[in-house]
This record gives C-alpha cells, sequence and structure tokens, in this order.
C-alpha cells in the first residue's frame, strides 16, 4: 500500500479532486511491492498562476519514493483532471521501464551463467 500526501496550492481541495488522487495512487499499485512500508506518493495538484489571459492552467505533480528508487512527474495541462492523469501515465511509464530493465538484467545475468557452466569441462565431456 503507497502511503500518500496531497496539497492543493490556489485551489480548494474537493472530495472529487481527492477521489482523482486515489484513483491515480491505486493505480501505481500494481507496480510496487506489496511489502515495501516505505512506498510513498507525494502529490501536488493546482493552478500554475493566476494571472493568464484566457482559461486557467491547472497543474499535477507526483514525487514518488520507495525501494525501486525516486520518480518525479509534473503535468500542465487545462483541466485539472487531465493533469492528473498525465502525471500518473508518466510515473506507471517510468515503473514499468524500471521492471523492465530489472527482469531483462535477471535474464541476461541467468544466460551468462548458463554459457560459463557451458564451458567448463566436466559439463563438456557428459555430452
Amino acid at each position: 500500500m503507497i502511503k500518500r500526501t496531497l496539497k492543493g496550492t490556489s485551489i480548494e481541495l474537493t472530495p472529487a479532486i481527492e477521489a482523482a488522487v486515489e484513483k491515480a495512487v491505486k493505480a501505481l499499485d500494481k507496480y510496487v511491492d506489496p511489502t515495501d512500508t516505505s512506498a510513498l506518493a507525494d502529490i501536488e495538484v493546482g493552478k500554475s498562476t493566476n494571472h493568464h489571459r484566457s482559461g486557467e492552467i491547472f497543474r499535477a505533480e507526483i514525487n514518488f519514493h520507495s525501494r525501486i528508487g525516486s520518480l518525479r512527474s509534473e503535468a500542465e495541462k487545462e483541466d485539472l483532471y487531465a493533469a492528473i492523469i498525465a502525471a500518473k501515465d508518466e510515473i506507471v511509464e517510468a515503473l514499468r521501464s524500471k521492471k523492465a530493465k530489472k527482469i531483462d538484467f535477471v535474464r541476461r545475468s541467468g544466460l551468462k551463467l548458463k554459457n560459463m557452466l557451458k564451458g567448463l569441462p566436466w559439463m563438456r565431456d557428459s555430452e
């Protein structure tokens, strides 16, 4: 389970915003080891500035810390919920990449070990 902290900048945090953030954090759960109690997501949502000529620009920032490492994502959109989803997607992509790199490393290491064992003299005599 990922612990989370939520901060609103220049906006009031409504239950709908909190629900959207909670949904985004739950999407990260499947990429984190369930025994990892150090997993923490710091989420900041809000307006980037208050002085735009037309429309509002919202931003979402996620800082994710766990045994895997620290990841950061930031998104600015004209819709707050779209910004939350974009930031979440960026973190998910980084987590997938880290997981794939770990799996590839294990496979490469196993292949090197197998090839090394094939080269030993007592392994060649049995064939």
